[in-house]
């Protein structure tokens, strides 16, 4: 009896077809376009998720920015203020504290004028 790779086959070709669930036309339904189309979409998936990164810190850098000039100070020199004064945060969590705790935000502010 000939040995033939049936199941192989049939479960690499089913595999890169549940991949393309959601994608439109043949690119979802035909094999040879699903797999070109597969392979793009993980080269755009790899390539943003380190654009990502990137474009959250540009989001935090603006709202920062923003919440700053409201107390008349500019973002560089508010990060300058905090790296004199010692005060080591994130930007992330600098972020949150100028939309969610103006208050505090506002304390963070009036030290970095002070040093």
């Amino acid at each position: 009896m000939r040995a033939v790779n049936g199941t192989i086959h049939k479960n690499r070709r089913k595999k890169i077809l549940k991949t393309t669930k959601g994608f439109r036309a043949g690119r979802r339904r035909l094999y040879r376009t699903a797999k070109d189309a597969v392979m793009k979409a993980g080269m755009w998936a790899y390539r943003d998720r380190r654009a990502k990164k990137r474009d959250f810190r540009k989001l935090w850098i603006v709202r920062i920015n923003a919440a700053c000039r409201q107390e008349g100070i500019s973002y560089s020199r508010f990060i300058n203020g905090l790296k004199k004064a010692n005060i080591i945060i994130d930007r992330k969590s600098l972020s949150e504290l100028a939309i969610n705790k103006p208050v505090i935000f506002k304390e963070l502010i009036a030290q970095v004028k002070a040093a």
